[in-house]
């Protein structure tokens, strides 16, 4: 079975009624969390992204709160946990300063936590993976705003 193209989805949506829509959104929230929280975020968050990053930092804390004394291989499981919960929350705001903020905070709490990134090679490269990301991103921004966020990278170096 082939899929159609987003361009024909779109049309086809640009023809339906508000309550189809309505009922058609409704629908893909009920299936995958995933999509129940993209809705919510473009629907509730997405006009005030300072809180969002602000609520989205707090569960960062509260997960790696739940890290410490643990063994390294629990250590590992659970740091990609959350950084994939921090990659999912960036996806939905589609923006390069949550992207940032939020990068580098993850990198401050591992810091912070004294993981021991050299003794692992798989925590090593998460942590320069995301290190790379930020580059990246920080790349595209005018360079105003990058010296806001140059400081806050060096220290996480």
């Amino acid at each position: 079975m082939t899929f159609p193209p987003i361009a024909d989805i779109k049309k086809e949506l640009q023809h339906t009624d508000a309550e189809v829509l309505m009922a058609l959104c409704l629908r893909l929230a009920k299936y995958k969390k995933e999509n129940k929280e993209l809705l919510g975020y473009l629907l509730f968050e997405s006009k005030n992204e300072t809180s969002y990053v602000r609520q989205i930092k707090e569960d960062i804390d509260t997960q790696f709160v739940e890290l410490r004394g643990k063994n390294s291989y629990l250590q590992k499981k659970m740091l990609r946990k959350i950084l994939r919960f921090t990659n999912r929350h960036i996806k939905y705001s589609n923006a390069a300063e949550p992207d940032l903020e939020l990068r580098i905070y993850f990198c401050q709490k591992v810091k912070d936590a004294h993981i021991p990134l050299k003794s692992s090679p798989t925590l090593y490269n998460l942590y320069h993976g995301q290190l790379k990301k930020i580059e990246a991103t920080l790349a595209k921004l005018p360079e105003d705003i990058q010296g806001d966020y140059t400081r806050a990278i060096e220290l996480i170096r």
